[in-house]
C-alpha cells in the first residue's frame, strides 16, 4: 500500500474511532515509563510459602520453609534487590580506583589463604591487623542462602523494637561483667530502644562488637582538646594507625558533644538510626553491605569486617535464648538477587 492509498484510508476512519485510539495510545504512552520504572524498583513482599519463584531463586524456599516450620511466630519479607549478583559482588570486590577495600579479614590463620584478596595479599589495613577480602570470601558471606539457617538467620532480623521480646533482665543478662554492667545501664538502653524504635539487644551487641566485653578508650573516656570524650559506637573511627583512629573518632565525639557515657550512647542510637535504619538498612546484613536503592549503592556501609555481621547475630540471637524470648514475633528480611548461581556458595579454604 502507497501512502496515498494509507492517507485515504485514515481519513475513512469514524472520526468516533479515531478519538478512541488516540486515547489507547495516550494511555499507552502515559504508562509506559512507569512500567519501565517499576521493573528497576525494589520492593518487599511477605513470604506466604508459595511467592517465591524457585527457577529464579534457587534453593531459598526450602531453607525458609525449614525455619517457618522450626519457629511459627517467625515471619519473612523479600527484598527483591533487582540486583544482578555478579555485579553485586564486583562492585563489593577489590577495586584499584578505592584507597580501602569495602570488605576486610582479620589478618589471621584462621583467615588466611582464599579468604584473602590476591592483589592486596598481605597489604593491611586499619590497625594492621586486617587484610583485604578475597572475591570468594565476599560470595560466601554474602549468599543469603549461607545464612537461612538456626546459626545464622538473625543477620536477617528486621532491628525494631519489641516490648514483649527485648527485657531489662536479658540486657543485664548480656552485660553482666561489662564496660556497660549495671540495672540503670539496661534501663537506659531498654528506653533508648523503644523511643527510637530500635531492638535494644542489637544495640547491646553492636556495642560489645565495637569494643568488646572490657570496652576501650573510646568507651572509658579519651581526652580531645581538653575534654574526655566517648565514642562507643566508634563512629568516624577511620584510618591507619591506631592513633589516627583514635583521633578522628574523638574529633567527632567532642564535635557531638558526647563528654559522657549515657550522650554517646544516645547519640549513637540517634545516629545509627539517621544514617541507616530509617534508609532501610534495617538488619545487620543491609548496614555491612550497602545494597539499598536509596543513595548511591555499596557506600553505606556501617563497617569494613566482613566478619562482623554474623559474630554480631550470635551475639544477638543468644540474648533472646537467655532471656527466653527466642520465639517472639520476628521478621526476618531476605535479599534476593538476580542471575543467583545455582548452587550455594562454599566457603573460602584457609591455606
Amino acid at each position: 500500500m502507497n501512502i496515498n492509498k494509507l492517507i485515504r484510508r485514515i481519513k475513512e476512519i469514524p472520526k468516533e474511532t479515531k478519538i478512541l485510539i488516540a486515547i489507547i495510545l495516550l494511555v499507552i504512552i502515559i504508562a509506559t515509563p512507569i512500567i519501565v520504572t517499576n521493573l528497576n524498583k525494589q520492593k518487599l513482599i511477605v513470604y506466604n510459602g508459595s511467592n517465591l519463584d524457585e527457577n529464579r531463586y534457587p534453593k531459598y524456599k526450602e531453607l525458609i520453609d525449614n525455619l517457618a516450620s522450626e519457629h511459627p511466630n517467625w515471619t519473612f519479607t523479600l527484598l527483591y534487590t533487582k540486583l544482578d549478583w555478579n555485579s553485586v559482588i564486583r562492585h563489593e570486590g577489590h577495586s584499584d580506583t578505592r584507597t580501602s577495600p569495602l570488605n576486610l579479614v582479620p589478618y589471621s590463620s584462621n583467615y588466611s589463604g582464599e579468604w584473602q584478596c590476591e592483589k592486596d595479599k598481605d597489604k593491611t589495613y586499619d590497625t594492621g591487623d586486617w587484610v583485604c577480602a578475597s572475591t570468594k570470601a565476599i560470595e560466601y558471606r554474602m549468599d543469603p542462602r549461607n545464612i537461612l539457617n538456626e546459626e545464622r538467620i538473625f543477620q536477617f532480623k528486621e532491628l525494631n523494637y519489641n516490648e514483649e521480646a527485648q527485657t531489662i533482665e536479658g540486657i543485664m543478662s548480656r552485660t553482666d561483667g561489662s564496660f556497660l554492667e549495671g540495672e540503670s545501664v539496661a534501663k537506659a538502653l531498654l528506653e533508648a530502644g523503644k523511643n527510637s524504635n530500635i531492638d535494644a539487644y542489637f544495640i547491646v551487641s553492636r556495642l560489645i562488637q565495637e569494643q568488646g566485653k572490657d570496652g576501650t578508650r573510646l568507651s572509658r573516656g579519651y581526652e580531645y582538646n581538653g575534654t574526655v570524650v566517648y565514642n562507643p559506637f566508634n563512629i568516624a573511627a577511620s584510618g591507619n594507625s591506631t592513633s589516627t583512629i583514635l583521633e578522628n573518632a574523638a574529633e567527632y565525639a567532642y564535635s557531638q558533644g558526647w563528654d559522657t557515657l549515657e550522650k554517646a550512647i544516645l547519640g549513637g542510637i540517634d545516629f545509627l538510626n539517621t544514617k541507616y535504619i530509617n534508609k532501610g538498612q534495617n538488619t545487620l546484613y543491609l548496614q555491612k553491605f550497602d545494597i539499598i536503592k536509596k543513595d548511591k549503592l555499596y557506600t553505606n556501609q556501617y563497617m569494613q569486617n566482613l566478619i562482623a555481621p554474623g559474630s554480631e547475630a550470635v551475639m544477638l540471637q543468644n540474648q533472646y535464648e537467655e532471656s527466653d524470648t527466642l520465639d517472639s514475633e520476628f521478621n526476618f528480611i531476605i535479599p534476593l538477587y538476580e542471575n543467583m548461581p545455582e548452587e550455594i556458595c562454599e566457603e573460602p579454604k584457609n591455606e
